[in-house]
């Protein structure tokens, strides 16, 4: 067993760092970067990291991405190593999602014999819609190749993900007591005539839609005069989920005109939908390096937000590793050892092919 990986990966995961808390992890992470690989480290205007890690050879640049922050609940992480496999000890997860992620970047760059440029960006806020990657300053990297490694399996290249939407709806109807509610307009009524209007689920092989949230009411003997609705959509076709966007944006509004209630859409669209050649260098060699690593490689779509697919938009090439985790955003979250290490592998095959071929 890798005792230094596993160290570091338990140093890293009692750090609390749940979205919109990170500094203080960054700043470790910064430190320990800084210390142990003599990097140079900037923090761009959002608080993401970017370290450039001196070269042992001539190569292409490359970077390595992870997310510092974990979801809830991830405050008081306490791991524990049992027959090989790392856990929480408490009612918290464990926070491989995505430190296991980081620890495997920075274990690999450790034991690399041979590495060109490499650059290790740590981004922000990706539990809550990727905001870290969105603000990334570009400039600040010189690889125009990467790897996030935030996937589950680590067999599997996740090369593109879809165009998604988020629909924010605020219902206006009128309140009155139950007793009377012809002197009312249901807000909940409005909203459930709403969903109605559109299909939701899964639409096709590329698009779904679904509404999460819905709120709305504040007594039993009262008729609601608002509620909000939180929904989205998404699909690896762009004009698809903007066409279903636009049709579930419509059904609130025509649903609350048609009784004289009031809807308010906010339509945002998160990022846009985009995939990586799967013949493009960026594909082949993690390809490549996960076969040599003993898999069998394989690569994917997905219907999840990734920071690959964010960047990718950005104009780089980038895809997604898996770290090996299991449960992720669960107290059951755990990952084996032996998987990190082997993801490790993964990463060491890729620096020392780029050191070798560039």
């Amino acid at each position: 067993m890798n005792e230094r990986l596993v160290k570091s990966f338990c140093d890293m995961v009692r750090i609390d760092s749940e979205s919109g808390n990170e500094a203080e992890f960054i700043e470790y992470i910064k430190t320990m970067l800084e210390t142990e690989l003599s990097a140079s480290t900037a923090l761009d205007d959002h608080g993401n990291l970017v370290a450039k890690i001196p070269p042992t050879a001539e190569g292409e640049p490359l970077f390595f991405a992870a997310h510092a922050d974990t979801v809830k609940p991830g405050i008081g992480i306490e791991p524990v190593v049992i027959d090989g496999v790392i856990r929480s000890k408490g009612e918290t997860i464990l926070g491989a999602d995505d430190k296991g992620g980081l620890a495997i970047i920075i274990e690999a760059v450790r034991t690399t014999d041979t590495r060109g440029p490499v650059e290790i960006v740590v981004t922000r806020g990706e539990e809550i819609g990727l905001v870290g990657a969105k603000h990334l300053d570009m400039s600040l990297l010189e690889a125009r190749r990467g790897y996030v490694v935030d996937g589950d399996n680590p067999s599997v290249v996740t090369i593109g993900g879809p165009t998604h939407a988020s629909l924010d709806i605020e219902i206006i109807g009128k309140a009155a007591h139950a007793a009377d509610p012809e002197n009312g307009i249901s807000a909940i009524r409005v909203a459930s005539d709403a969903i109605l209007r559109f299909e939701e689920g899964k639409l096709d092989h590329e698009t779904v839609a679904n509404v999460g949230i819905i709120e709305g009411g504040m007594i039993r003997n009262g008729v609601p005069e608002r509620v909000t609705i939180k929904a989205e959509c998404r699909s690896l076709n762009h004009e698809k989920c903007v066409t279903q966007a636009e049709a579930m944006k419509s059904a609130f509004e025509n649903a609350a005109a048609k009784v004289g209630a009031t809807a308010n859409v906010n339509l945002t669209l998160e990022y846009e939908a985009s995939c990586v050649d799967e013949r493009s260098k960026a594909v082949q060699e993690a390809l490549a390096a996960i076969s040599k690593a003993g898999f069998e490689a394989a690569s994917q779509t997905i219907l999840g937000g990734t920071d690959a697919l964010v960047l990718t938009g950005k104009g780089v090439d980038a895809v997604v590793l898996g770290y090996g985790g299991k449960a992720a955003h669960s107290t059951d979250e755990h990952i084996a050892v032996a998987d990190m290490e082997k993801v490790v592998e993964i990463v060491r095959n890729l620096i020392e092919s780029a050191a070798q071929t560039g």
